[in-house]
């Protein structure tokens, strides 16, 4: 029986994170002999962090969909995505897998709806843990993961502060999805 090492609690949540979650997953991650992370980037900044800590892995960006924040604009421009693109990263933007249209149909009309159910039971874990699920979901379903065991990086708000290790799946076999190990993450959220 294998007993692993205890997951690291950071006091606060946010990008002053970043910088050692990303160490904590790439070390990890090298650990289990795994070559994919995953990680949530609005703007680009934690993936070219990621460039300069994950060398040897494939690294999949994972940004907010068209339209998330001002109709018809990218949350990631277009230059910084060239950059990345050029850097070896595959950049996948994407509808947020656990809201979708039905954040759409709970704002119109309220009432429960079970995606929204799955994401809010995630932040129970804290946002950076929702985050790195929904990104995998974005990620599998982008056609960029080989479906084995990935390093996933989210965050709460901007940066890094949760990193996951997770058994992948599509958005259409979510509940096959595993969230092996928690590498870290925050204590308060």
């Amino acid at each position: 029986m294998s007993m692993g090492k205890l997951f690291s609690h950071f006091e606060e949540p946010g990008r002053v994170n970043t910088q050692q979650t990303l160490e904590l997953a790439h070390d990890r991650g090298r650990e289990l002999g795994l070559n994919e992370v995953v990680i949530a980037s609005s703007t680009g900044e934690t993936a070219y962090k990621a460039l300069e800590i994950f060398k040897g892995f494939k690294i999949i960006a994972v940004t907010y969909h068209c339209g998330f924040k001002e109709p018809f604009q990218r949350s990631l421009k277009d230059d910084v995505r060239k950059d990345l693109e050029e850097e070896g990263v595959r950049v996948v933007e994407a509808t947020h897998a656990l809201s979708g249209v039905e954040r759409s149909i709970a704002k119109k009309y309220t009432g429960s709806y079970p995606v929204l159910i799955i994401a809010d039971t995630l932040r129970l874990l804290g946002q950076g843990t929702k985050v790195a699920v929904e990104i995998t979901v974005m990620a599998a379903d982008g056609g960029v993961l080989s479906g084995n065991d990935i390093i996933a990086v989210g965050g709460t708000g901007r940066g890094a502060d949760t990193a996951l290790v997770v058994k992948p799946a599509h958005m259409s076999n979510f509940f096959d999805l595993k969230i092996r190990e928690t590498i870290c993450k925050p204590r308060a959220f």
